[in-house]
C-alpha cells in the first residue's frame, strides 16, 4: 500500500466507524473518538512505527530516528468531531502525517517523527478550548475533570475518561506529559475551514499565523421599555437602536481598516430581544449580542476593544442606555516559527505545488503548542463546502499535493 492509498483507506474507515448521518460524530472521550483512536492506531502498527497511548488518552506514534537523544519532529492533530460534522476537520492531520510517515520509512533521518492523535479539541463537548492539547502539557485547571461536563450527557470528564479505561490523575495533578524541550518542532496539517483556496484555485496554504479573539458572548445594552406610539423620539431609551448603531460602527471601522491591509474579521453571533418582554408595539428596553472579533495583530485586539468601550459610552449617553460587556473571553494570537513557514514554502517549491500564504481564523491545538514555546506551523488544505458540516470535501489530489509538500518538508527537519 503505497502512502496515498493509505489515507484514502485511513479516511473511508474513520467515516464508517463514526457515521451519524446526514454526517460523522465523534464525541471527545466518547467511544467514537476513541474507535477512531484505534483505527489510527492499528494503521501505524501497520507501518511499523511504535505506539503508545499515554495516561489521558493521546496516541503517540513514532517512526524513530538515527539519534534518540534528538528530540523529535511532532505532526499531528484531533480526532473527535463536531456532531453530525465532516470526516476530515482534525483527522486529516492525523492521517497525513501517518501516509508522509510511510513515504519517510526509508530515508535516512536523524531525529524521530513523532505522530500525535490528540484528545477533544472540539469546544462543542466540553466548555473548555483545546482541551486535550492543555491537558497534555499540564495547563487545565486542577478541578477539571470533576468541573467539566460533556454537553450531550451531563457527565463529567473524570466519568468519560474511566469509561474508556484513562486516568485524570496527571489532569488533577497539572502534570504535564509533554514539554515543549521534547519536541524539536510541531506541524498540524488541517483542512481550510473557509474559502480562501477554493476560490484561488490552490491546493495547499502556508499559515502564517493564527488569529487570536476578542470574544464578548453575553454582552448587552439596558434601555426602557416603553409604549411604541405612546413615547416619542427624544424620551426613548431604545436598547435595539443603540445596540444597532455600535454594530454599524463596528462594520464601518473593520472596512476602513481592512482597506488599510489590516488582519481582522469581527462577526456578531448573537443580536436578541427579551423574548419574554418583545412585542411589536414595544420599544426594547434590553438586547442580548455577542461579539467575536479576530486578528494575527494583538495590538489591534486590544485597540478595538479600546475603540468599543469609547463608542459604548458615547451611544449609551446619547441614548440614555447602558451597555455591559461581560466577562470576556480573550485569546492571544498565535504567530507560526518563521523558519518552520518558511520550510514548508520552500518544500511546495521543490514539489511545484502551487501554495498561498494566510493566517488562520479558527483556532488549532497548534495554539497550544506554540504558546508553550514549541517552534510550530501549520499546512492548510483545500476543504469544499467549509467545516463543521456534512459536506465536508476533501479531494485526494489534494490529500497528495498536501503530502508532498509533508513528507519533502520532514525530510530536512528529520535529516
Amino acid at each position: 500500500m503505497n502512502p496515498l492509498q493509505l489515507a484514502e483507506t485511513l479516511f473511508d474507515r474513520l467515516r464508517a466507524a463514526s457515521l451519524d448521518p446526514p454526517g460523522v460524530t465523534r464525541e471527545s472521550f466518547g467511544p467514537r473518538e476513541q474507535a477512531a483512536h484505534d483505527i489510527v492506531a492499528q494503521a501505524a502498527r501497520g507501518i511499523g512505527l511504535r505506539v503508545e497511548v499515554d495516561a489521558i488518552g493521546t496516541l503517540r506514534m513514532l517512526l524513530p530516528g538515527e539519534d534518540p537523544a534528538l528530540p523529535p519532529v511532532a505532526v499531528g492533530s484531533h480526532l473527535d468531531a463536531v456532531p453530525h460534522g465532516g470526516n476530515y476537520d482534525g483527522a486529516a492531520g492525523v492521517v497525513l502525517g501517518l501516509a508522509a510517515a510511510l513515504a519517510l520509512r526509508g530515508a535516512p533521518r536523524r531525529r524521530g517523527l513523532l505522530l500525535l492523535g490528540i484528545r477533544a479539541e472540539e469546544m462543542c463537548w466540553f466548555p473548555a478550548s483545546y482541551l486535550g492539547s492543555r491537558a497534555l502539557f499540564g495547563l487545565l485547571p486542577a478541578d477539571a475533570p470533576d468541573t467539566l461536563k460533556r454537553a450531550d450527557s451531563g457527565r463529567t470528564l473524570a466519568a468519560h475518561m474511566a469509561d474508556l479505561g484513562l486516568d485524570p490523575g496527571p489532569i488533577r495533578a497539572r502534570t504535564p506529559l509533554l514539554r515543549a524541550a521534547e519536541l524539536h518542532a510541531f506541524i498540524e496539517p488541517h483542512i481550510e475551514q473557509g474559502p480562501a483556496l477554493v476560490e484561488d484555485g490552490l491546493p495547499v496554504a502556508v499559515v502564517t499565523g493564527i488569529r487570536g479573539s476578542l470574544r464578548h458572548p453575553r454582552a448587552s445594552v439596558t434601555g426602557r421599555h416603553a409604549h411604541a406610539g405612546a413615547v416619542p423620539r427624544s424620551h426613548r431609551r431604545d436598547a435595539a437602536l443603540a445596540g444597532v448603531e455600535l454594530i454599524a460602527a463596528l462594520d464601518r471601522r473593520w472596512q476602513a481598516l481592512e482597506a488599510e491591509g489590516a488582519d481582522l474579521v469581527c462577526t456578531v453571533g448573537i443580536l436578541s430581544t427579551d423574548p419574554a418582554h418583545h412585542t411589536p408595539t414595544k420599544v426594547p428596553g434590553s438586547l442580548r449580542f455577542s461579539l467575536d472579533i479576530r486578528s494575527e495583530d494583538a495590538a489591534l485586539l486590544a485597540d478595538i476593544d479600546a475603540w468599543l468601550a469609547e463608542q459604548a459610552a458615547r451611544i449609551g449617553a446619547a441614548r440614555g442606555v447602558a451597555f455591559d460587556f461581560g466577562p470576556p473571553t480573550h485569546t492571544a494570537p498565535a504567530r507560526m516559527d518563521p523558519g518552520l513557514v518558511a520550510a514548508l514554502e520552500q518544500a511546495a517549491r521543490a514539489t511545484a505545488t502551487p501554495f498561498r500564504r494566510m493566517a488562520s481564523g479558527a483556532g488549532h491545538d497548534c495554539m497550544t503548542f506554540a504558546a508553550q514555546g514549541v517552534p510550530s506551523a501549520m499546512l492548510f488544505l483545500r476543504n469544499r463546502n467549509g467545516s463543521h458540516n456534512p459536506e465536508e470535501a476533501l479531494d485526494m489530489p489534494d490529500v497528495a499535493a498536501g503530502l508532498a509538500v509533508l513528507a519533502q518538508a520532514l525530510r530536512g527537519l528529520l535529516a
